[in-house]
């Protein structure tokens, strides 16, 4: 069989065949290619999860909101990027979807039952009056947040699954008995010990460095050093004149008036009362008992419904759309058929409606005026933008041509790239001249740029200071302080290593000690505790408990460095020890179970091939797929 086939391998049918199989690869391959570029493209990809640019916008919109609350001023995109937390966040629910999207297939789904009733316990979807579920109240909190009810109870199922999971972990975990003993152990061992410390007065005294020595410690720390670039700049600014207050005219009032009358109306209201049944069924019985005659609030109580009721309502303030068709289809006094809501099915009576009024050019002046008002000054400071670009066209230089369009010429303090004075403070602009300052070579000039409320500005680079190393004789005392400080560390580390090694090579600590003029502290049974870090310092405890007894250390101290040796180690009484290692195994079966939830979403993810797209995340966010670097926020 083996000869016949090696017969063949060498014959030209399997030449052909083998021809056949590549060709075939190509265009099995191409198609791949071809299928995998069609189709819509998604920020996040995980299984049967996704989410697109406009829900990961306002993901992250939600992300923005909660920060600023949490920081008390106003937050940009820009600021959350240069911080990194959009990757973060991200990555965050790149691994979140992933796990969900194999909890779901491996089977644990919250029942519909379970996110009703999550649904109906929430306090700010229920009628202030009725105290009843209110399915406008359920809608308008929702659009408040940005979020539909297909996304709440879509964040409720994800939450009820990774809880459950979660909890289910946590049900079958213990830590073990030796984790505990551990810990305890270590927490109550004690040790004993010898030790004294090595002062700067051992080190000698240090000679005053020379040039040549400072400017190697220049160049030694030229990362440190170093002075950022700084641009000096002209910026015109292109603004409304103060107190402009153009007249406008009673034809351009009438005529915008015309235009706008119908947005500028009172629309029509209607006086109404819903009520909200489970299913199809009881909702068709209300609407039954309300056309036979019943009031709203006796069908209620014999349904255990509360009536909401809508005093006055235009149709734009009805949250659910299709109860908002049926209420303002009806006639006074007339019964809608049931309507499919959000949450259950309303029926509606409508018990008064009150007509429109059409807006009047009285009533609306003042605000048309104050709106065109606007306009002119805004078309004013555009009308100084032309006749300044007028003016460069015909050759003359940015002052001269701000001057005779009208524009502020202002020369700016040096500044970073990220918008910093010399001293370190903020400067207050806008981050659209740092960006247009850094993109123009020295004596460049933009073109004018739109800031946005009507103002505009261009950008003249006047100078250039490049990054540098500062010079000898710009920073000679604080250097010489601190090459000082550096060699008196580096002698003390050395004379407190020399004397370690007598030790070591078997000289008594204590005669050792005596050689320098050294008290030498004697202590036993130190334990390792809060309280005895504080009365010896944390360099005693990490030489005392970081060695085997009979062992020497030589450790930095708060006032320079330690030599000691342990003399003895104790281990814990398991009286005292014990307590204390059954009261710490929860919070260590805690620490676990938080350690294997984490592991367990991860392995999730990768199982459910979970991947993220940060270009497509970006230009979500309004900015460009490629990073750049960050710009200063306005102040």
């Amino acid at each position: 069989m083996i000869t016949a086939f090696r017969a063949f391998s060498r014959s030209k049918w399997a030449a052909a065949l083998l021809v056949l199989i590549a060709i075939s690869f190509v265009i099995v391959g191409a198609r791949m290619d071809v299928f995998a570029n069609l189709g819509p493209k998604h920020v996040i990809d995980a299984g049967d999860r996704s989410m697109n640019e406009a829900e990961f916008s306002a993901a992250f919109g939600r992300v923005r909101e909660n920060i600023q609350q949490q920081a008390g001023r106003p937050v940009t995109n820009e600021d959350l990027i240069a911080e990194n937390i959009h990757t973060r966040f991200l990555d965050s629910q790149t691994e979140q979807f992933g796990f969900l999207n194999w909890a779901w297939k491996a089977g644990i789904r919250p029942g519909k039952e379970l996110i009703v009733k999550q649904i109906r316990q929430i306090p700010a979807f229920f009628n202030s009056v009725t105290g009843q579920f209110d399915q406008q109240a359920y809608e308008s909190a929702l659009a408040q947040q940005n979020l539909t009810p297909a996304m709440l109870e879509q964040d409720l199922r994800d939450q009820y699954a990774t809880e459950h999971f979660g909890a289910a972990i946590f049900a079958g975990a213990r830590a073990p008995r030796i984790y505990g003993a551990l810990l305890a152990g270590a927490a109550f061992e004690t040790r004993d010990g010898r030790w004294f410390e090595v002062t700067p007065a051992m080190a000698g005294e240090i000679p005053a460095p020379t040039d040549a020595q400072l400017n190697a410690f220049i160049q030694e720390n030229a990362a440190r050093l170093r002075a950022p670039e700084f641009r000096m700049v002209s910026v015109v600014l292109f603004t409304p004149d103060p107190g402009a207050a153009p007249v406008v005219s009673d034809e351009r009032i009438r005529e915008r008036f015309e235009f706008k009358k119908d947005s500028l109306g009172k629309p029509e209201t209607r006086t109404f009362v819903t009520l909200t049944a489970p299913s199809r069924d009881v909702a068709q019985k209300i609407a039954a008992a309300l056309r036979a005659g019943q009031s709203p609030a006796d069908v209620g109580r014999a349904n255990s419904i509360q009536p909401a009721s809508f005093n006055v309502t235009p149709r734009a303030a009805v949250g659910d759309a299709a109860t908002a068709a049926a209420v303002f289809g009806l006639q006074v006094n007339q019964v809608s058929d049931p309507v499919q809501a959000g949450v259950g099915f309303a029926v509606a009576k409508v018990t008064a409606i009150q007509p429109g009024q059409p807006a009047t050019l009285e009533n609306s002046r003042e605000q048309i005026v104050a709106e065109l008002r606007a306009e002119d000054v805004k078309g004013q400071t555009y009308a100084k933008v032309e006749k300044y670009e007028a003016a460069r066209t015909a050759g003359k230089n940015l002052a001269d041509a701000a001057r005779e369009a009208g524009g502020r010429v202002i020369d700016l303090p040096p500044f970073t790239k990220d918008g910093k004075l010399p001293n370190g403070q903020a400067l207050n602009a806008p981050p659209q001249v740092f960006e247009t300052a850094w993109s123009l070579t020295k004596g460049g000039e933009s073109d004018v740029i739109d800031a946005g409320q009507g103002q505009y500005f261009a950008v003249r680079v006047n100078d250039i200071r490049p990054s540098a190393l500062p010079t000898l004789a710009e920073v000679r005392a604080p250097l010489a302080a601190q090459w000082t400080q550096r060699e008196i560390s580096r002698r003390l580390a050395a004379k407190a290593e020399e004397l370690a090694s007598r030790v070591r090579q078997g000289q008594d600590i204590a005669a050792v000690a005596r050689s320098v003029n050294a008290p030498l502290t004697v202590r036993t049974g130190v334990v390792r505790d809060q309280a005895t870090q504080e009365s010896l310092g944390q360099g005693v405890l990490q030489g005392l408990f970081g060695q085997a007894k009979g062992q020497v250390f030589s450790q930095p101290g708060e006032g320079g460095y330690l030599v000691g040796r342990v003399d003895g180690v104790h281990a814990a009484n398991p009286a005292v020890a014990g307590p204390l290692a059954e009261q710490a195994r929860p919070r260590i079966t805690q620490e676990l179970v938080q350690a294997m939830v984490q592991t367990e979403m991860t392995a999730g993810a990768q199982r459910s091939k979970a991947k993220n797209d940060v270009a497509l995340a970006r230009q979500a966010l309004g900015l460009s797929a490629e990073p750049t670097a960050p710009a200063a926020p306005a102040q």
